[in-house]
């Protein structure tokens, strides 16, 4: 789209303010309104903000503007907020591509994957739960009758809240995103949006587009749209898986291999890449699960549906949902992150960590079939599998020690990162909770 085209979109939908948005390190999505007549302000020196007002850019009150540039390739129409448009910016600073930003961060790795002729493609599945406040201040699902041992798949639940997700799903398909199915989760409350796959920056796009119409649709209809990774102590949490694969211009999916023997149908650049996933997956975890209520969902143990659908194990399987890497046929389907990840920053991990692994030929050892929730901490050490951080302080002490990840990052943002995350993790270890008052108040 060009600027001429871009008036003509504005005129047709009757678009009166471009929404200059972007993320900040949290994956949060943070805009400012510009009427249309100064799109060429937008496009070319950016939207400026504060960027010592935003989490994650590195900057002091004395620091320069952050320039939101927009790419107007992301133009689309805001359908739930008529008379805006969202056009998707890149973070700009002194004239240059400013490297705290998500997306530039996101950009710096496909440009290497780029160099070898390769694309990255993910399919991002990312669980919300639609909830409500009672009377007495307490939050549960929306739907009162949404109280089930076993919800997933549920009809009752789908059918009682079909007016907020109808109304997601029509936003976000007239919107440009094409979602093929919506359905009940495992957890009371919980829904899953599944969107056509694309390459990893606009798949980021699309789940932070998600996001926001999921957030703001919900608030419509009185609702809360969670993206947080466990709410609720006895139910699942919620996930945003990442199905993964590259391409090539010799082949769409260089990941698959009808001649796999494993019957997987992997190929060896996918079992490189996987193999890298893994040897980094305690690093990448800080990145893909990064609050302290992530490890809530990581956990090792049961909810009372019968299992957490989460995976707290370094391996891989075929069909294997309890591993943290599943092979649904030609592609690696990624479990490990949670929807209160920046999909930007998981998406440069990702690539990283499966660059090094092809770089460096690396194997992923033997696939892993069985319920891995089953076995005991012996059985797990004499298969060589190890655990996942069950800690955000665990995840971060191993990001700091991988160089990969942290390049991955870029090391600003990393370093950055880093530093928030010990903050937040001292601020929770400091923090008296309910359940201690209760245990320890009468207790001595």
């Amino acid at each position: 789209m060009n600027r001429e085209q871009a008036k003509e979109f504005f005129e047709q939908r009757k678009i009166r303010y471009i929404l200059a948005q972007f993320v900040d390190i949290h994956g949060s999505a943070k805009a400012k309104a510009v009427p249309v007549e100064h799109l060429d302000m937008v496009l070319t020196d950016g939207a400026g903000f504060a960027g010592f007002a935003l989490w994650g850019f590195g900057m002091g009150p004395e620091g320069p503007d952050y320039m939101a540039v927009g790419d107007l390739s992301t133009l689309q129409d805001i359908p739930w907020m008529p008379g805006y448009a969202r056009l998707i910016c890149n973070g700009v600073v002194d004239k240059k591509p400013y490297p705290y930003c998500s997306r530039v961060a996101l950009q710096t790795q496909i440009a290497r994957m780029s160099e070898r002729g390769l694309t990255m493609f993910t399919g991002i599945e990312p669980e919300f739960m639609l909830l409500a406040r009672r009377a007495d201040g307490s939050l549960g699902p929306a739907d009162q009758t949404d109280d089930l041992d076993k919800p997933c798949y549920d009809y009752k639940g789908l059918y009682r809240t079909r007016e907020a997700l109808d109304e997601m799903v029509s936003g976000l398909r007239a919107a440009g995103i094409d979602v093929y199915q919506i359905d009940h989760e495992d957890g009371n409350g919980q829904f899953e949006i599944n969107f056509t796959y694309a390459n990893a920056l606009k798949s980021a796009d699309n789940f932070t587009f998600v996001k926001m119409a999921a957030s703001e649709i919900a608030h419509k209809h009185g609702m809360i749209a969670t993206f947080m990774p466990k709410p609720f102590s006895n139910r699942t949490g919620s996930g945003a898986h990442f199905h993964v694969s590259v391409g090539s211009a010799a082949q769409k999916n260089a990941f698959h291999d009808p001649g796999d023997k494993s019957g997987m149908g992997l190929s060896t650049m996918a079992y490189q890449f996987l193999a890298g996933v893994l040897a980094h997956a305690r690093a990448f975890c800080a990145v893909a699960a990064p609050t302290v209520n992530s490890y809530k969902r990581l956990v090792v143990g049961r909810s009372l549906s019968g299992a957490t659908w989460a995976p707290a194990y370094i391996a891989y399987g075929d069909n294997n949902r309890t591993a943290c890497v599943r092979v649904p046929h030609g592609r690696l389907e990624v479990r490990l992150p949670d929807s209160g990840c920046n999909p930007y920053l998981v998406s440069a991990a990702l690539i990283a960590a499966g660059l090094d692994g092809i770089d460096r030929d690396l194997d992923p050892g033997p696939a892993q079939n069985i319920n891995l929730y089953q076995l005991s901490m012996e059985e797990l050490a004499a298969k060589g599998i190890k655990l996942l951080p069950q800690s955000l302080h665990e995840a971060i002490d191993a990001l700091e020690q991988d160089e990969v990840i942290r390049n991955g990052l870029g090391a600003d943002l990393a370093r950055e990162f880093i530093r928030l995350k010990r903050m937040e993790w001292t601020e929770y270890s400091r923090h008296v909770s309910d359940w201690e008052a209760k245990r320890y108040l009468e207790f001595f």
